[in-house]
């Protein structure tokens, strides 16, 4: 079947996609976005987290045909400005200058979260900063890094 969605902000036809098929598979194998990270297939660990129609969701648990005719956004599409001249979120900046990276393969999900969060509330608590990104796992970092990356990026986004 075909798909029609738009991603990062272009509109997109994804041809043969098969019923059943995951947003995330689409995204990573047909569109050519790697970004979000496909580990355990059953929601449970953020990694791939993307917006659909502005929420965040677990790509691996959405069916690519239940994206016909929405919008996706990727950890790809935080970038600003214009493709090759794209300038990091300040979210995707704070992670890599706190060092809350380290395999990166929880990062696009943690980051996808904490933009959202701090959309929604630009000056969070630690607490709510935790709850944010209870639905996200990460195996290496310890998760002090990942909440200095979000109060940076906070600080950052309000002065901008």
């Amino acid at each position: 079947m075909r798909v029609n969605l738009t991603v990062n902000g272009a509109a997109q036809a994804v041809d043969d996609v098969w019923e059943g098929e995951s947003l995330l598979y689409t995204l990573r194998e047909r569109m050519g976005l790697p970004g979000s990270k496909n580990a355990c297939e059953q929601g449970e660990c953020g990694s791939c987290t993307v917006y659909l129609d502005g929420v965040p969701v677990c790509a691996c648990l959405v069916a690519a045909g239940q994206a016909e005719g929405r919008e996706v956004r990727t950890v790809e599409g935080l970038a600003e400005g214009a493709p090759g001249d794209e300038r990091l979120d300040p979210v995707q900046e704070a992670f890599a200058e706190a060092g809350a990276v380290q395999c990166g393969f929880c990062t696009p999900g943690l980051i996808v979260q904490s933009h959202d969060l701090l959309e929604r509330n630009p000056a969070p608590t630690d607490a709510e900063i935790r709850e944010a990104l209870a639905g996200n796992l990460c195996r290496c970092t310890g998760y002090e890094k990942i909440l200095d990356a979000v109060r940076l990026a906070a600080e950052r986004k309000a002065t901008r």
